[in-house]
């Protein structure tokens, strides 16, 4: 019952996955939230995007962003990484999952999709098909919507565990 919110993976940050080990499996792009899967909610990109950006490109990597955000924030972070984006992306919806992979030319097993959000960025992407990455939140501030949503996850990620330890 609870499978479609549960992630493929689930690590603590964006910045331990390693890049290369995909690029070896096949994959040629990733799909990226911004707000505390990137850095903290609102901040600017930081050296660590920057880098991170720098290496997936010079991995040869496509890469989208896919925020449900409004332009100016998402234009901004898209700017400074030079990625493309999709804003107000209506996750968990899957239009615009589907329209980032097309964006890239890639086909759906050929693409990640890394977030922080079980309920929006990691449910969208399973039901869109694609391989989601979930990541432990950057910064544990966030708005009240935001917390409330934790408190769900936890309870499905407390089942996640569990049965990932039966398998």
């Amino acid at each position: 019952m609870l499978e479609p919110f549960y992630p493929r993976e689930w690590v603590d940050s964006t910045y331990e996955i390693d890049w290369e080990g995909w690029k070896e499996k096949g994959k040629k792009g990733v799909i990226f939230d911004i707000d505390n899967t990137l850095v903290p909610h609102g901040a600017p990109a930081d050296e660590r995007a920057l880098a991170l950006f720098e290496q997936l490109h010079g991995l040869g990597f496509q890469t989208l962003l896919l925020s449900n955000n409004k332009e100016p924030r998402v234009k901004s972070f898209a700017g400074q990484v030079h990625s493309p984006y999709i804003y107000k992306a209506g996750k968990p919806g899957i239009k615009n999952y589907n329209r980032a992979v097309e964006e890239m030319g890639l086909c759906k097993d050929e693409v990640l999709f890394v977030g922080d959000q079980l309920f929006t960025d990691v449910y969208g992407a399973n039901r869109a098909g694609i391989y989601g990455i979930l990541v432990k939140p950057i910064n544990p501030k966030e708005e009240i919507q935001i917390v409330l949503k934790r408190y769900l996850e936890a309870v499905v990620l407390y089942f996640y565990k569990r049965d990932r330890k039966k398998n």
